[in-house]
């Protein structure tokens, strides 16, 4: 159910990450390699970076499979940035919410995505959406289980959580509800990268110099990627990476 990507280190055009690779999120698009639910990742995609001198980042975002846009390719080949997040989608449910429910969704200057499913959606989540202020559930941006899991994490950033406590705490409280859900969990505000491993297979990459990559799945067979054991939660700079385990929510 998706994969995505995040980076984080010296400017490089975007198809250096995202195209040009053996593996690269465009190839995941069709053919993942690690990928546990779902073959084909064709129901929409996103990308967005952040440029010098303004700390909002750009979208771009699409409903159809990534590897028809010819603009994308021509986008990914000149625009250079020193951090992105990007995204393609196999939803969960056939839905007519198109390019509002690609990743990366944004608020300020975060990127989000999310990896997985919500077990028992939408019935299962009533409960969390009951807990949320009407205005944040009536903008929410798309009617899907991640837009929804993000109005969550934001609603926790508003309280004072730090990011990586925002999601964390984020993701038990939706295994709780649900617990069957894959919650791979995707967030960067240029500087750090958060990110989760709930259900499905993620990956970083740190290196040579000040560079971080977080993936869903590996772009190369570079023997420096490193599996991050699931139910972890991943905090990431350009130089460091700290794994800590998630407890499971009490039953």
């Amino acid at each position: 159910m998706c994969r995505h990507i995040a980076y984080l280190g010296p400017s490089v055009a975007l198809g250096e990450l995202l195209t040009e690779p053996p593996h690269s999120l465009v190839r995941q698009s069709w053919a993942p390699r690690r990928q546990r639910y779902g073959t084909v990742n064709a129901d929409g995609f996103g990308v967005g970076w952040y440029a010098e001198g303004d700390p909002v980042p750009g979208r771009y975002r699409r409903p159809g499979p990534v590897w028809g846009d010819r603009t994308f390719a021509d986008l990914a080949r000149v625009v250079r940035s020193t951090a992105l997040l990007a995204a393609v989608r196999d939803a969960t449910e056939a839905g007519e919410d198109g390019e509002a429910a690609a990743a990366p969704f944004a608020a300020g200057r975060l990127l989000f995505s999310h990896n997985g499913a919500v077990e028992g959606w939408p019935l299962s989540m009533a409960p969390l959406a009951a807990a949320l202020p009407p205005a944040e559930l009536l903008g929410l941006a798309a009617r899907c289980d991640s837009a929804l899991i993000w109005a969550l994490v934001r609603h926790r950033l508003a309280d004072g959580d730090a990011l990586p406590q925002a999601v964390a705490d984020t993701v038990l409280d939706v295994a709780a509800a649900a617990p069957e859900s894959r919650l791979n969990l995707l967030v960067t505000d240029g500087t750090t990268i958060v990110a989760t491993a709930w259900g499905d297979t993620l990956s970083y990459l740190s290196g040579p110099g000040p560079r971080t990559v977080v993936a869903s799945e590996p772009y190369d067979d570079d023997p420096r990627w490193r599996t991050v054991a699931d139910r972890t939660l991943l905090t990431a700079t350009r130089t460091d990476v700290l794994l800590t385990p998630l407890k499971e929510p009490l039953a």
